[in-house]
């Protein structure tokens, strides 16, 4: 079969796309003929060893796809060869098949196309896990979400209205904040044309914003760390600008706020029951159209280098998907 295999860490264009092993299932997993698989940072921050995981090579990244179950292992009963579904496979995601544990798999409803379904896992549940389980939100809570045009962003916007909070929406262009006031949020701040810390100062009467979604980092958490509510929660979720802030600990402690990460994947191994739970109530929010999956192109699987350059050149509005 064909797949993206990464050889050693170094420049996406190190990337190859060539022909590897099919996978055979073995106990307790399936194989997936993937139809679409979900490009995100992480992905690229990983190739190129700069993830916290690091994985021996060579590799193939992704880690969400749609697909069909073409080969059962041994002890799974609850799924068979030809069911539609979402898989979290973890690595090896940008390929024509991949193995997946038979506990990371989601039926796909009807009504949810392919390109769609793989772009829901990881952007959709990491907002979801980080609201509800990690920020618990409440109805009428101030969410400002930076970066909120991504993936990852889009999702928390739509899930944040969803859970009944005021969305604010921080982008960098007019452009990116429309796509964000179209999927819910109530308050626009274009922080390329504004300063981001003056600006929350004046929302929620002056008296801080209640939870922080933070994909970007970098001058964008540093504001966000002094407009914090009493009791809020600023959550970490990744550093698109490329820079990871430094901390002081001085501004939680006299303004009585949490400072709380955020990772995903390690939440589905440590909380399965809660993350099928999670993805049970995302799945009838998205049949009831409260939230849905913008893809912004996709792409053969072998132009995977050129979407995750889009991806960390901040280029995408929504998602980014891969076609075998």
């Amino acid at each position: 079969m064909k797949a993206i295999v990464c050889h050693e860490f170094g420049p996406l264009e190190k990337l190859s796309y060539e022909d590897v092993d099919t996978p055979t299932a073995g106990p307790g997993n399936v194989v997936l003929d993937i139809k679409a698989a979900g490009v995100n940072y992480p992905d690229g921050l990983m190739v190129q060893g700069l993830y916290q995981m690091k994985p021996p090579f060579p590799f193939t990244p992704g880690s969400e796809v749609a697909g069909v179950i073409s080969e059962v292992g041994d002890g799974v009963n609850h799924v068979k060869a030809g069911d539609r579904v979402i898989g979290f496979v973890g690595l090896g995601g940008y390929a024509e098949k991949a193995l997946c544990p038979a506990t990371h798999l989601i039926p796909i409803p009807d009504g949810i196309s392919d390109a769609e379904a793989a772009g829901l896992t990881t952007a959709h549940a990491t907002a979801h896990h980080a609201l509800k389980q990690r920020a618990n939100i409440q109805p009428g809570e101030t969410l400002l979400v930076t970066g909120a045009a991504g993936g990852t962003g889009l999702a928390a916007v739509q899930i944040g209205k969803a859970m009944g909070a005021t969305v604010i929406a921080a982008c960098s262009s007019e452009e990116k904040l429309q796509l964000a006031k179209e999927n819910g949020a109530d308050i626009l701040i274009n922080y390329k044309e504004k300063d981001l810390k003056t600006e929350l100062k004046t929302i929620n009467d002056g008296k801080g914003i209640d939870v922080v979604y933070d994909t970007v980092g970098g001058d964008a958490f540093d504001a966000c760390s002094r407009c914090m509510a009493w009791n809020g929660r600023l959550l970490i979720i990744g550093f698109a600008s490329g820079e990871i802030p430094k901390f002081p600990v001085n501004l939680a402690l006299v303004k009585g706020y949490s400072v709380v990460g955020v990772f995903w994947g390690s939440f589905t191994a440590h909380q399965p029951k809660d993350f099928a739970d999670n993805m049970r109530e995302l799945l009838g929010w998205y049949l009831q159209g409260k939230v849905k999956v913008i893809v912004d192109e996709a792409l053969p699987l072998s132009d995977a280098k050129s979407a995750l350059e889009k991806v960390m050149g901040r280029q995408v509005k929504g998602k980014m998907v891969l076609l075998p």
